[in-house]
């Protein structure tokens, strides 16, 4: 039982960090160049994952596993936001 719910958390936390990102990048985001750097999404999931180390350390349900899924769906949102960028951009941009 404990197993289940310790996965329910994981994938809440994955699920708010890839949209919540994914968000943030296409709205926000949208005007400032740096975005477009390849390295952005990898630096954000290592961030993401660093950030929420000392947060799962803490609590008893969730492992070093919940930390690093969470970094990595951030990474993948602030990829999907990129993309979303460059599709809604006109072409020769």
């Amino acid at each position: 039982m404990l197993t289940l719910l310790a996965f329910a958390v994981t994938a809440v936390a994955v699920y708010i960090g890839y949209s919540q990102s994914r968000r943030f990048v296409s709205s926000r985001l949208r005007y400032v160049d740096f975005i477009n750097n390849p390295l952005i999404p990898i630096a954000a999931g290592i961030g993401a994952a660093v950030v929420a180390m000392p947060i799962v350390g803490l609590l008893p349900l969730v492992s070093t596993g919940t930390a690093l899924s969470f970094g990595l769906s951030v990474g993948m949102g602030v990829a999907a936001g990129r993309a979303e960028i460059r599709r809604s951009l006109p072409p020769g941009i």
